[in-house]
């Protein structure tokens, strides 16, 4: 929970709150060395200009005082002033003294805090002054009150620190691409974050990944926003305490209170508040550039994945400023071309001679960029894909031509070994293939643990750019087969043959799977389930059915469950939409590990709605989402 600041008032007379306290009265150390035992206690102020909490100020610089040498441990840009500050306040740390010189004009009638975090330490052990705030008012009073919450991850649910988290006096939706906050804290190491020194008003809520450091919404920053406009409050309650004086223990050993009183407790509200932190499904697309480390290939990379191939075309000659002969050009058409997961490298394998011959190909290419408001327009480019050959002598270049044709199509399996019954056996090559001769392929099971026969197998016609040949065969869980293939049996779209090859297989047998039945309570037919491996990632996946969910032939072993309300029916988690107000889909996580065994059934209830949010996800597996952004 959020560390809430409360009062505790024992008469009727309700005093002054401090928001910011200030430790006083410890002895000075010195900072020479000393003998004894190793300074463990934090630095302590001993004067402030202007005052903690003072009002009226005029001044624009804020010294601190302390009782022994100090520095600021960290980046000073980590220190947060509210309201943000178009030009960053000058911070320093010499001797004993800290200073913060504005170099911006104060505003009038404005409360300004200073949030030091831990980042003041003494010299020598480092050891922090922690969460100490600092305010002070231009105008005749201080804002006084503060709202607390939760940032996390809304695609893992992990928490997300340093992000800012700003309110808006602005109810339009278009205020956090336009201007920057009025109030501002920064989400910790757990993702709680707290803003302090609120005047009295109804604010918009939202947190920012401020790459730019500018306190706006810019396309691609993470953003995170609260549906309902918030009004800050002051809750006050009479609760009953108990005040433990002396260890009195009754007969179980139970410590006996010494008295019962009750008390009225302060409470700044909301407490409580909870955001969610995505990105856009918005990417600046661009072309990154053209990559032809051999002749007969080159790849194109873009910045972002395509939604569709670009369109090459051959230049005119006429066109072509370089005076390069370009009447080959026809290699576009019957290149081969070849795309990765992500859409964002293409790759061409040329197949006609006289282009793979040339030094350099030029050609134009119209694909999609982003303009400066991330729409998609169209754009051509003039490519150049430029082959340098490492420089070698002609018996070199001989020896290297006899190597490789001596070494054949070089191929592999797709499948680990032992290969799952259930996986289809692919023949895997580093070049596109071009043709097989079936007879030539033998796929053969060992009987009796002597004796091999040949087993009828299917295999699909080479179209297109083929990567894998993938062998058809219904495989006997605990079996052992061989893959046979004579020479040249495959060809890549080169012409060059494997050499003469035998592969081992051995298929696992059902009882090394595990299987479990996941019961939720309850049934959602928008819900994807999700079991994921120690680094939170999704191993085996399938949407849930009524009743019971079944994950069979499961590899044994220790997962996690996550399930994904997939609103949209695009089968995936889809992210929010600032413009739209549209939250991301939610994710909720079942709270504990699954063991699971080999040769065994489990099953496992998940009452997913009952869970509270922030106590869901495992500490295994639960971690800062920015820390290894830092």
């Amino acid at each position: 929970m959020n560390k809430i600041n409360k009062l505790i008032i024992f008469g009727v007379t309700i005093g002054i709150i401090v928001l910011c306290h200030l430790s006083t009265g410890c002895a000075n150390r010195g900072v020479g060395p000393q003998g004894g035992p190793i300074d463990s206690i934090a630095p302590v102020i001993v004067h402030t200009s202007p005052a903690n909490g003072a009002t009226n100020v005029q001044g624009k610089e804020v010294v601190l005082n302390f009782d022994e040498y100090v520095q600021i441990e960290g980046a000073v840009d980590n220190i947060l002033v509210s309201p943000p500050q178009q030009h960053v306040p000058e911070i320093k740390a010499i001797g004993k003294r800290v200073t913060v010189l504005f170099q911006d004009s104060l505003q009038d009638n404005t409360t300004y805090t200073i949030d030091f975090g831990n980042q003041i330490v003494d010299l020598h052990e480092k050891n922090p002054y922690e969460d100490l705030t600092f305010a002070f008012s231009t105008g005749e009073s201080i804002d006084s009150l503060a709202i607390y919450g939760h940032l996390i991850d809304a695609e893992n649910l992990n928490p997300v620190s340093g992000i800012v988290v700003g309110l808006h006096a602005e109810t339009s939706d278009s205020a956090i691409n336009s201007y920057p906050f009025i109030r501002i804290g920064r989400t910790n190491a757990e993702g709680e974050f707290s803003i302090k020194n609120i005047k009295a008003g109804t604010y918009k809520l939202y947190a920012l990944q401020d790459n730019s450091r500018d306190y706006v919404h810019q396309p691609g920053e993470g953003v995170a926003f609260y549906d309902e406009p918030i009004t800050p409050y002051i809750n006050s309650r009479i609760e009953t305490d108990t005040l433990f004086l002396k260890d009195t223990l009754d007969s179980v050993g139970n410590r006996i209170p010494d008295s019962v009183f009750t008390a009225e407790y302060i409470y700044y509200e909301p407490s409580d508040l909870l955001l969610y932190l995505f990105k856009e499904d918005v990417q600046r697309h661009y072309f990154l550039r053209a990559l032809r480390k051999e002749a007969h290939v080159f790849q194109l990379i873009f910045g972002a994945p395509q939604t569709q191939l670009p369109t090459l075309s051959a230049l005119r000659l006429e066109e072509d400023s370089l005076g390069i002969d370009t009447t080959w050009v026809n290699f576009l058409e019957h290149s081969i071309v070849q795309t990765n997961a992500t859409l964002d490298t293409i790759t061409y394998w040329l197949t006609d001679s006289s282009a793979i011959q040339m030094d350099s190909i030029r050609f134009a290419m119209t694909y999609l960029k982003s303009d400066s408001v991330y729409n998609l327009v169209d754009q051509t480019d003039t490519i150049l894909a430029v082959y340098r050959a490492p420089f070698m002598s002609e018996r070199t270049k001989k020896a290297m031509q006899q190597k490789k044709e001596k070494a054949g199509l070089t191929l592999k399996l797709n499948c680990k070994q032992p290969m799952n019954f259930f996986d289809t056996l692919a023949i895997v090559s580093a070049t596109p293939l071009g043709t097989y001769i079936k007879d030539k392929i033998h796929l053969q099971m060992l009987h009796d643990d002597t004796v091999w026969t040949e087993v009828p197998f299917a295999m699909p016609t080479i179209n297109g750019c083929m990567m894998q040949l993938p062998i058809y065969y219904n495989w006997k869980s605990g079996s052992e087969y061989r893959l046979l293939l004579d020479s040249a049996a495959i060809s890549d779209v080169y012409g060059v043959g494997n050499k003469k090859d035998k592969y081992s297989i051995r298929v696992r047998s059902i009882e090394e799977y595990s299987t479990i039945d996941i019961l939720l309570q309850p049934y959602d037919p928008t819900i994807i389930i999700q079991l994921l491996n120690a680094q939170d990632q999704p191993v085996y996946e399938q949407a849930a059915q009524p009743g019971r969910t079944t994950f069979a032939n499961i590899e044994p072993g220790v997962y996690y469950m996550r399930l994904i309300l997939d609103v949209n029916g695009d089968g995936k988690w889809t992210t929010g939409s600032l413009a739209e107000k549209r939250q991301p889909e939610q994710v909720v996580y079942f709270p504990k590990k699954l063991s699971l065994r080999a040769n065994w059934n489990f099953e496992e209830t998940f009452g997913w709605q009952s869970i509270p949010l922030l106590d869901q996800k495992p500490e295994a597996i639960r971690k800062d989402s920015n820390a290894k952004k830092k």
